[in-house]
């Protein structure tokens, strides 16, 4: 019997084997986070996460998933991407966010 895909601990989507991915640090690596706990995300989920929150806020204030999902942006967000399928990978970037 084969595995089941992971799910994604931000939009709680399965992840299947042939769809982009990626792991990210819960701390950022440039923040003390090197050879800290990661997950493992849809590359598409990864990247606004990274679109929307700098380094700083994700070492201080977003480093688990659930404060992730807490974000009013990313929250918007996994509500839209949960209506798409597993494999759905937009090929447009989000915008980047104002600093």
């Amino acid at each position: 019997m084969q595995d089941p895909d992971p799910i994604c601990p931000l939009c709680d989507r399965p992840i299947p084997a042939d769809v982009p991915q990626s792991l990210h640090h819960l701390i950022p690596k440039l923040k003390g986070g090197k050879g800290g706990p990661t997950v493992l995300l849809h590359h598409i989920c990864h990247r606004e996460i990274h679109a929307t929150l700098s380094e700083a806020e994700l070492a201080r204030d977003y480093n688990t998933p659930e404060a992730l999902k807490s974000h009013p942006r990313l929250a918007k967000f996994i509500q839209w991407v949960a209506k798409r399928p597993a494999d759905f990978n937009s090929k447009v970037p989000g915008k980047r966010r104002q600093r």
